[in-house]
């Protein structure tokens, strides 16, 4: 959704619209005014939205977002005391045990629960704005399942991290292939393949993008997820199932949407993904403009 949709004849609308939600979600107590949380509506709104969604779309999108959560973060982003105080209360002690859990090491779970607590408060600031990662949180999911997946993707973070120090010889010892991309033939993929793809990727849920990053390219185990998630292991190899088959489904309709017939479209997912100029890697994991957490999104998600 642009900011010309909604800076039209739909913008008083959905202010009027934003300004009951803000007063369903209680927003008020931690701290934040009307316009704040209506600029967040808009933006959340705009991220997720065809720029053809009606008035009644959007309305039926906000209502279905966990409003009081959504207030308590951003409240919390923006420094008003008496939201993190809420904030703490709620989820202190349900952080270190996740933390506990992802980690399986009381120290580096205590670790990675208060390196999360700093980025969440917002310790850096960067032109006088304080910099929370809980402006990432976007309501489309609970705010406990959003942070357990922060934490198990800085989990994630942190264990590249130290894979990099591997030295050579270990690797070579190994026996690790280490094919060169100048040997690799270069194979013709239609554009529209890598639009279509490239959007399906984009749209995914955080929750979502976070599974099938550590479950594809990083190699984890199923069981290894849902550790992280603090889920069963055949909620998450249903989850793995269901994303990959939605996921096929959105970049078939995407080619018939750019002009393909359903036919030219199926022959087209059998490309090889490697071939195509999408940086799979890149949608997703996580990045410092819009990180991928989420949990029961849908899910980064959810979220």
């Amino acid at each position: 959704m642009s900011q010309s949709t909604v800076s039209a004849d739909r913008l008083p609308a959905l202010e009027l619209l934003a300004a009951e939600l803000f007063a369903r979600s209680g927003g008020a107590r931690f701290g934040l005014v009307t316009p704040e949380f209506q600029q967040v509506l808009l933006e959340i709104a705009r991220k997720y939205l065809p720029e053809t969604a009606s008035v009644a779309d959007v309305e039926k999108f906000w209502t279905g977002l966990r409003l009081e959560e959504l207030a308590l973060a951003r409240a919390c982003a923006a420094g008003h005391e008496a939201a993190w105080q809420e904030f703490l209360g709620r989820f202190r002690e349900k952080l270190y045990d996740a933390a506990l859990g992802i980690a399986r090491d009381e120290s580096v779970g205590r670790e990675l629960a208060d390196t999360l607590y700093a980025d969440l408060y917002g310790t850096v600031v960067r032109d006088g704005r304080r910099i929370s990662k809980l402006t990432f949180y976007t309501g489309r999911g609970s705010l406990e399942g959003w942070l357990r997946t922060v934490l198990a993707q800085e989990y994630v973070n942190r264990y590249r991290h130290q894979r990099r120090f591997v030295s050579l010889e270990e690797k070579t010892e190994a026996r690790e292939q280490f094919a060169s991309r100048e040997s690799q033939p270069i194979v013709a993929v239609d554009a529209r393949l890598e639009a279509a793809t490239d959007e399906a990727l984009r749209l995914l849920a955080v929750e979502d993008r976070f599974v099938l990053a550590a479950y594809f390219l990083d190699g984890r185990t199923l069981a290894e997820i849902a550790r992280m998630l603090g889920v069963h292991e055949s909620t998450v190899s249903r989850k793995v199932e269901k994303i990959a088959g939605s996921l096929r489904k959105k970049i078939r309709d995407g080619l018939v949407a750019r002009g393909m017939s359903r036919r030219q479209a199926e022959e087209a997912l059998e490309t090889d993904v490697r071939d195509m100029r999408v940086n799979v890697r890149a949608r997703l994991a996580q990045d410092a403009a819009r990180p991928a957490f989420s949990k029961q999104e849908s899910t980064p998600g959810g979220e």
